[in-house]
């Protein structure tokens, strides 16, 4: 595989030192040649940029004297093409490539590229199940369970995920003492960075917990782990994981469905429902209400949808 060509408006050493990033990247890093062809054009508008910016062509030592306004200049100029954020920092990390090579090889120093900070990126939206694909999963969890217990143990596990909002590591963090069995109408729960929550658990969770105590052929000392694996050691989220797989291809639910989409869809359809999002964020165990904002273009998204399917016109 051989590196492609850079041309660009640069002087003799730096248009050396170029092409030898790019053969470095080729064969001693081994990157795709995908990789090396999208890096090499990062690099080749980057130096074009900086020919208008500075008014001649760059050579090393143009590099060497580059500040971190020389390359927000450039990250602001490919933004205002309609480069979004994703691409940006790709493009930033092509750049700090070729500063590392230079600075290396003792040819610039390249300190500008080491401080200016990576462009923030976009939130990505959930991708929430719809209620009745929910309501499939969650009642289907037994379908493909090797053993009845295990069965239980799914769809306790599914609906603390879905019918209280949990993350994976939260449910199966629960110890037998915090089971939300009898009368309990409420957990405590320990997050991200150890902060604690109360969330409300509907009668439908606790009978299904119930119901997997009772068929768990292990001893449920009150501070063991709740929740175990075939071989009554403590239940690995990968099992789960692979069990959710596994009800995907069963049940022909697209592929955004993972255990991490129950909690998505948790407070989505709290949403729909008309929830507001405070209570939402301290059900989720958000630190900050920009996080929990996610779920109103969510919502959103959602309506579209639906209206544009709806509407006679659409």
């Amino acid at each position: 595989m051989s590196a492609p060509s850079i041309l660009v408006a640069a002087r003799p050493d730096l248009q050396k030192a170029a092409e030898a990033w790019a053969d470095q990247l080729a064969h001693e890093r081994r990157l795709s040649p995908k990789t090396v062809e999208a890096y090499a054009r990062d690099l080749w508008q980057f130096l074009t940029f900086l020919t208008r910016h500075i008014g001649e062509p760059p050579g090393c030592a143009s590099v060497s004297e580059l500040r971190t306004a020389d390359i927000r200049a450039f990250l602001a100029a490919r933004r205002n093409e309609g480069v979004g954020a994703r691409t940006l920092a790709r493009q930033l990390a092509a750049l700090r490539s070729f500063a590392r090579f230079l600075d290396r090889r003792g040819l610039a120093s390249t300190t500008a590229f080491v401080t200016i900070r990576s462009p923030r990126q976009p939130k990505s939206l959930p991708k929430a199940l719809t209620v009745s694909d929910a309501e499939r999963v969650v009642d289907g969890a037994d379908v493909l369970a090797a053993e009845p217990w295990i069965a239980a143990r799914d769809t306790a596990v599914l609906l603390l995920l879905y019918g209280c909002g949990l993350r994976i590591s939260e449910a199966l963090g629960l110890t037998r003492a915090a089971a939300p069995v009898g009368a309990a109408r409420a957990i405590r729960v320990v997050g991200k960075g150890g902060r604690e929550r109360v969330v409300p658990v509907l009668p439908v969770v606790s009978r299904a917990v119930e119901a997997y105590i009772a068929a768990c052929p292990f001893a449920l000392a009150p501070g063991d782990p709740l929740f175990r694996g075939a071989k009554g050691g403590p239940l690995s989220p990968r099992i789960i994981q692979l069990a959710v797989e596994r009800l995907r291809g069963a049940l022909g639910i697209e592929p955004s469905l993972t255990p991490h989409a129950l909690r998505h869809s948790f407070a989505t359809h709290l949403l729909g429902a008309g929830g507001d999002l405070r209570t939402i964020q301290e059900l989720l165990g958000h630190a900050s209400l920009s996080t929990t904002q996610i779920y109103t273009a969510v919502d959103t998204a959602r309506l579209l949808d639906v209206y544009r399917k709806a509407h006679p016109r659409g």
